[in-house]
């Protein structure tokens, strides 16, 4: 089965991936795993000041700050991972990626936001369900 993994270093990361590496039953080497870490894109002024290689630097650093300690938590379970960012819409982005890379599953973390609104997820995780036809497993 391959699984993507959003991972944003958020506490809502670090409990998807407890949950998959505690979950040996379910989630074992025999699933190809990649890590993908969404970004927002830089203004286009941004951008456009400091330049396409700049930017692209930037998200590259951004990513690999979120994608090492991933890629870590998963090799200490025996679990290896391909890992990757991309820069758009996050929940859109995440959907689209999902697609086309023609996998069987999401797993990503979703949170509450108080007592009355426990039931509501992310704007993210929301988006991604909106756009997603790939089944998404949320992790709270």
């Amino acid at each position: 089965m391959r699984i993507l993994l959003p991972v944003d270093g958020s506490d809502y990361t670090r409990k998807m991936l407890d949950y998959v590496t505690a979950n040996a039953a379910l989630f074992d080497a025999s699933h190809e795993y990649t890590l993908l870490n969404a970004q927002s894109p830089l203004p286009p002024h941004a951008r456009s000041a400091v330049g396409a290689a700049v930017a692209q630097e930037y998200h590259a650093d951004e990513a690999r700050k979120v994608l090492a300690p991933a890629e870590a938590a998963l090799k200490g379970r025996g679990l290896r991972a391909s890992s990757t960012w991309k820069a758009g819409p996050l929940g859109e982005t995440i959907a689209r990626f999902a697609e086309e890379g023609k996998f069987d599953m999401v797993v990503m973390g979703t949170h509450g936001h108080g007592a009355i609104a426990r039931l509501v997820m992310g704007s993210v995780t929301t988006q991604v369900l909106a756009h997603c036809g790939v089944p998404v497993l949320l992790i709270r």
